[in-house]
């Protein structure tokens, strides 16, 4: 019988042993691994959006989807997996809801957070089944043991516990105010500001909000005190809009004002997108649901897209150098020849020479009509001077300030502000931009403007409403502002707020 030998090392039975452990531990992580990237996945509602959650293999973080727009990527913890967001789509009844009723945006922060939370409490759940039943299937698969899908499933519940622990341990929230983008999404940080800014602007926004839009229907009441636009005799009223920048509140405006001042028709000058994007787009069809003829020209935000899913709808007529007859009212317009997210024109020199080359050739369309047009409708205030002369009243957006100014004794050049205060980029500010929009009131036999009344909504800490009516008759113009006094009127809006009401000068 023969001795053991001592010099036998007992390493080459450990390497045995660590090797097959170590076959174990990669075919339970790779099943768990396919089995995650192919089926672990969850679609929940987040706020307007349908979204679809899932983990990949990254160094942690998360990121958000936003096809076409890009997508923003956030440092925000760390280990083996990162979080998926793909915003897919926008459900129409949820983002219409949000649309016309703005009162909602009070609480869409945090609708939003308790979709997302449960959403990814969900994902967790489901990925964690989805990688322990991959695991488990991959090794008896593989190695044909009984006892081996235990195993499997003891190794991989001890993967996800530590992966687990290692997100907890190094959750960082202060990343999510340093996003990173990619796509046209690199221009959010330009336009509206740091993360961090927008958060604690929005939050004081959405507060005003409710009492802001809420109040709104208070100010009509005042108009009882006002001077008849057309001296007791009968007028068209159109409501101007401009850059909405797909704020609900402005549509929410438009609505209301639409409604209240009985008006026969929407003049819409543009912008009323942010970058003409397939999800904006979606939430734009709201002006489809006005009951008045709606008139539109493309502004330098707005893409061709936009302006044919609004020409879909049936009561809105986009203007391309062409005409239309509302009320009575002859209308011509001509789109912003730019369009700002291809980066391919700018408010430059060069870009200036565009505008005022599309302006004389809606000159040039006006020279060609039997009948004179009362009203023309631009973009940019550039394109306005080539009409001068052409039509006696021009109406533009763009520049988000309210401005009247006379081109000439022949023409009236209006400027509206933002029907949508600007949009998102107005938090970047100290202040949000206030909502504008101006009341048309013509003479339905000639079309010559004779009054106008502007209304401004307080923005960010503010809850006043004001309507300005302005006489621009010639026979008027003298009365109106030597009465000013007579013709004024106070309406409460809400605490501490009121609605002031007076005549102004001809040019406002």
């Amino acid at each position: 019988m023969s001795e053991p030998n001592p010099t036998t090392s007992p390493w080459p039975g450990r390497v045995r042993v660590a090797g097959r452990w170590a076959a174990r531990l990669g075919l339970a992580l790779g099943g768990a691994l396919i089995a995650v990237l192919l089926f672990a996945r969850v679609s929940a509602p987040i706020g307007p959006f349908d979204a679809t959650l899932s983990f990949q293999p990254a160094a942690g973080g998360a990121q958000v989807d936003l096809p076409p727009l890009g997508s923003l990527a956030v440092d925000v913890y760390d280990g083996p997996l990162r979080l998926d967001i793909s915003l897919q789509s926008v459900d129409q009844d949820r983002a219409r809801a949000l649309a016309t009723d703005p009162v909602r945006l009070a609480g869409v922060v945090d609708r939003v957070t308790a979709n997302l939370q449960s959403a990814v409490v969900r994902l967790v759940w489901v990925t964690a089944l989805v990688a322990l039943a991959g695991a488990a299937l991959t090794s008896w698969a593989v190695l044909r043991r009984r006892r081996e899908p235990l195993i499997a499933l003891g190794l991989t519940t001890a993967v996800l516990a530590t992966t687990g622990a290692l997100g907890a341990a190094t959750w960082r929230p202060e990343a999510l105010s340093q996003p990173t983008y990619t796509g046209l999404l690199v221009n959010a940080n330009s336009l509206i500001g740091s993360a961090e800014d927008i958060v604690a602007r929005f939050d004081a926004y959405r507060a005003s909000l409710e009492d802001l839009v809420a109040n709104v229907g208070t100010l009509y009441a005042s108009l009882s005190a006002l001077p008849a636009p057309g001296g007791g005799n009968e007028s068209v009223a159109l409501l101007h809009v401009s850059d909405i920048h797909l704020n609900p509140a402005g549509f929410d405006l438009v609505r209301q004002v639409a409604e209240k001042f009985r008006v026969d028709g929407i003049l819409d000058t543009g912008d009323i997108t942010d970058w003409g994007s397939e999800p904006e787009n979606r939430l734009i069809t709201a002006v489809g649901d006005l009951d008045v003829p709606y008139v539109y020209i493309r502004g330098n935000h707005d893409s061709a897209t936009t302006a044919g899913i609004l020409a879909a709808q049936s009561n809105v007529t986009v203007l391309d150098d062409s005409a239309v007859t509302v009320a009575g009212i002859r209308i011509v317009g001509t789109p912003d020849p730019r369009f700002t997210p291809d980066k391919n024109s700018g408010d430059d020199e060069a870009g200036s020479d565009v505008l005022e080359k599309s302006g004389a050739e809606l000159a040039d369309v006006i020279g060609t009509l039997a009948d004179e047009p009362a009203i023309a409708l631009v973009h940019d205030p550039k394109q306005a001077p080539p009409l001068d002369g052409a039509v006696p009243l021009v109406l533009a957006g763009h520049t988000h300030e309210r401005e009247v100014e006379e081109l000439s004794e022949e023409t009236l050049l209006m400027v509206q502000g933002s029907t949508g205060g600007a949009g998102l980029r107005a938090l970047e500010g100290e202040y949000p931009e206030p909502l504008t929009c101006t009341v048309l009131y013509l003479d339905p036999a000639t079309g010559a403007l004779q009054a106008y009344d502007q209304i401004t909504l307080g923005g960010l800490g503010a809850t006043e409403v004001t309507v300005e009516r302005v006489l621009v008759r010639a026979d008027d113009a003298a009365e109106a502002t030597g009465t000013a006094g007579e013709g004024s009127a106070t309406a409460p809006v809400g605490e501490g707020a009121a609605v002031p009401v007076s005549p102004g000068s001809p040019t406002g």
